[in-house]
C-alpha cells in the first residue's frame, strides 16, 4: 500500500540515477580518463617525479573532488600549473618534501576559503575571464605540438583521421562520445595493421598497484615549515585561481550555478586526501573539464567515474591504455583547443564594437599566460592591466565647473565624478587661487570622496586659498564622503 502523494518524503532524485543520464555520465567519464593519462604522466615529468605520483593524484583528486567540490561535472586532477610551482622543491629537496607541500597547500586553501576568498571572483572582468579562455585553448594546443614534431608520418593521418572522426559523428549520432569513438576506432587499427606510432606507454611507466595512505617522511619541525610553506602558499593560490575561473566557465556553459566556496574548500580537502595518498596535488583542470562538459556530462558522477576509469585502466588494463596511439590523444585535445578559444571574441566585428581598453587587457592576459605558461600570472596581469585602464578613464570623467554671485563675492565651483587617488591629483589645478572673490564654496552634491588622497587633495586647495586670505566651504558631500573627509582632513601631512 503507497503512501499518499502529500505524505510521501520530498527527496529529490539524483539525476545520475536516470539510466540514461548515467550512460552519458559514465562514458563522458571514461573518455576523460583515456585523456588524464597522457597528461598526467606528462605532467609528473615536468615536475620531476615518478609518472605514479601524477596518476595516484588525478585518482585521488577526482574521486575527493566529486564529493566535496562545488561545480558538479568539473574534472580535478594533477595539473601542470601545479608542477610547474612545485618542481624547484623537488629538485631541491625531494618527493617527500613535494607531498608535505601539497597537505599544506590543502590546509590552507581550506582556511582561504572560510575566510570567503571564493567572493574576490566578482572582481575578475568579463575581459580577463575571455583572455583566460583563450589563453588557455592556445596553452593546450602548444602542448600537443611535441606530439607531432619529429614522429613517424603515420602520425598525421591518423591525427587527421581522428579530428574527423571527433568533428563528423556528432552530426549523426550523439549517442555516443566521438572522442571514445576515435581513441577506440585509431588503437584498433594501430594494432590489427602494426603501425608503429608513439603511443601512451612510451610516455612512462604506468602503476601497478594502488595508492597508499600515508605520513610524508619529513622532519616535522620549523626549518621543514620554512622550505614547504612558500612553495604550498603559491600552490593553494594557483589552485584555487584556477579551480573558480574553471568554474565560473563551466557555469556560464551550462547556465547553471556553482558553489564557489564549497569548491575551494573542496579543493583543499582534496588535495589534503591526495598529499596522504602520495600524490603530487592538483586543481581543476579546463581541458580534460571541456571534454566531460562537451560531451554531455551534468553531474558529479562523471567526475567520480573519471577517477576510477583512471585507476582501472593503468592498474588492471595498463597494457592495453598503453596501446592507444598518441595521435588519438592529441586529436581530442585539438578539438578541445578550438572549441574552448572564445572566436567571437576576435572578430573584426567585434574588435571593432569593443573599447580599446577592453581588448588591451583580454590581449595582456593571453600574452603573459603563453610567455609564462601559467595562468595564474596571466590573470593577475589582467587585473591589473584592467584596474589601470579602469582608473585612467574614471579620471577623465571628472569635471569643474565654477560660477560667480552676481555681488561678486562668492565663487562657487561645482565638482561632479568620482573623486579618488586617479582623477583627484589633477584637482588642485582646477582652481583660480589668485583672481577669486574671499569666499568660494566647493560644492561635491554630485561627486563622491572615495579615498586619502582626495581628502588630501581638498586639504591643499583649502590651505592655497587660506594663504590668500579666501575662506573655503566645502559642501554637498554624501554622508560617506563627509565621514571619510572629517576623519581625515587635517590628519595627512605633519604641519597642522
Amino acid at each position: 500500500m503507497s503512501l499518499p502523494a502529500a505524505l510521501r518524503p520530498n527527496v529529490a532524485r539524483p539525476a545520475w540515477l536516470s539510466p540514461r543520464v548515467f550512460r552519458t555520465e559514465a562514458l563522458s567519464g571514461l573518455v576523460v580518463a583515456l585523456a588524464l593519462i597522457p597528461e598526467a604522466v606528462s605532467f609528473s615529468i615536468i615536475a620531476g617525479v615518478d609518472p605514479r605520483i601524477g596518476l595516484f593524484a588525478s585518482f585521488t583528486m577526482a574521486v575527493t573532488i566529486a564529493f566535496t567540490g562545488g561545480r558538479p561535472a568539473m574534472i580535478s586532477a594533477a595539473t601542470g600549473a601545479i608542477a610547474l610551482v612545485l618542481a624547484p622543491l623537488v629538485r631541491d629537496h625531494g618527493v617527500e618534501y613535494l607531498l608535505a607541500a601539497v597537505v599544506l597547500g590543502g590546509l590552507i586553501q581550506v582556511l582561504l576559503a572560510v575566510s570567503g576568498v571564493a567572493r574576490l571572483m566578482r572582481f575578475l572582468p568579463r575581459s580577463v575571464m575571455v583572455g583566460f579562455v583563450n589563453a588557455l585553448a592556445i596553452l593546450i594546443f602548444l602542448a600537443q605540438l611535441p606530439y607531432l614534431i619529429d614522429v613517424p608520418w603515420a602520425v598525421y593521418p591518423l591525427l587527421a583521421v581522428g579530428l574527423v572522426v571527433i568533428f563528423g559523428l556528432p552530426r549523426l549520432t550523439k549517442a555516443v562520445p566521438a572522442p571514445l569513438v576515435a581513441i577506440v576506432t585509431l588503437t584498433a587499427f594501430t594494432v590489427v595493421a602494426g603501425v608503429a606510432v608513439p603511443t601512451v606507454g612510451d610516455e612512462g611507466e604506468l602503476p601497478n598497484s594502488l595508492p597508499v595512505l600515508g605520513v610524508p617522511a619529513v622532519p616535522l619541525n620549523l626549518e621543514t615549515l620554512t622550505i614547504v610553506a612558500p612553495f604550498a602558499f603559491a600552490m593553494a593560490l594557483v589552485g584555487l585561481m584556477e579551480s573558480l575561473m574553471t568554474a565560473k566557465l563551466v557555469d556560464d556553459i551550462t547556465d547553471t550555478h556553482s558553489d564557489k566556496t564549497r569548491e575551494s574548500w573542496g579543493q583543499g580537502v582534496a588535495n589534503i586526501v591526495t598529499g596522504f595518498f602520495g600524490g603530487m596535488g592538483g586543481c581543476a583542470m579546463i581541458g580534460q573539464t571541456m571534454i566531460n562538459v562537451k560531451s554531455g556530462a551534468r553531474t558529479r558522477a562523471s567526475t567520480f567515474l573519471s577517477g576510477v576509469f583512471l585507476l582501472v585502466l593503468v592498474v588492471a588494463l595498463g597494457q592495453v591504455v598503453g596501446l592507444i596511439p598518441m595521435a588519438a590523444l592529441v586529436g581530442v585535445m585539438i578539438m578541445v583547443a578550438i572549441g574552448t578559444f572564445d572566436w567571437h571574441s576576435i572578430h573584426p566585428r567585434t574588435l571593432r564594437r569593443m573599447p580599446k581598453s577592453e581588448t588591451i587587457v583580454m590581449v595582456s592576459t593571453v600574452a603573459v599566460t603563453v610567455l609564462t605558461h601559467n595562468l595564474a600570472i596571466g590573470v593577475v596581469v589582467g587585473v591589473l592591466v584592467a584596474m589601470v585602464l579602469f582608473a585612467r578613464r574614471v579620471s577623465h570623467l571628472v569635471t569643474v565647473d565654477s560660477v560667480l554671485d552676481p555681488d561678486g563675492s562668492t565663487k562657487i565651483y561645482t565638482v561632479t565624478g568620482q573623486l579618488f587617488f586617479a582623477s583627484s591629483n589633477d584637482l588642485v589645478f582646477q582652481f583660480d587661487y589668485a583672481n577669486d572673490p574671499p569666499e568660494v564654496v566647493i560644492d561635491l552634491s554630485d561627486a563622491h570622496v572615495w579615498d586619502a588622497s582626495t581628502v588630501a587633495s581638498l586639504d591643499a586647495i583649502t590651505t592655497k586659498y587660506a594663504a590668500r586670505g579666501t575662506h573655503v566651504t566645502i559642501s554637498g558631500m554624501n554622508h560617506d564622503s563627509e565621514q571619510r573627509h572629517n576623519t581625515l582632513a587635517g590628519n595627512l601631512t605633519g604641519a597642522h
